[in-house]
């Protein structure tokens, strides 16, 4: 039988966050196309990543302050990334989408169509 059939998940082991998809989404983000003027944090999480930029509209916050812009997790499970905007006005995070990739979930997040995430 196939060697890589046969091996096993250790329980309890983790792919994410880890730095190199960090980096990933930070690279990413820079090729955004809401509020280039600023530089968002990518900070690790359970089970992946937060991203949180200053609110350049003051929208949400009137000093300019971090807020979250989006949270980004991996399902190990079904080995899909699900995608979270903030609603500031309820303050909780909303369900926005799953991707198979998580090249897709960044590229989602950069174009922002429905200006969802960078607000």
């Amino acid at each position: 039988m196939n060697a890589a059939l046969m091996r096993k998940v250790k329980a309890g082991l983790m792919p994410h966050p880890n730095e190199l998809d960090r980096k990933r989404i930070e690279r990413g983000l820079s090729s955004r196309q809401r509020y280039l003027y600023v530089s968002p944090n990518v900070t690790p999480v359970r089970g992946g990543y937060l991203v949180e930029s200053p609110c350049c509209s003051r929208n949400i916050n009137k000093d300019g302050a971090l807020i979250d812009v989006a949270l980004v997790l991996y399902d190990a499970v079904s080995g899909v990334w699900k995608l979270f905007r903030k609603n500031h006005a309820r303050e909780i995070w909303e369900f926005h989408s799953l991707y198979h990739r998580l090249t897709s979930a960044i590229d989602e997040l950069s174009a922002d169509p429905e200006r969802l995430f960078w607000q």
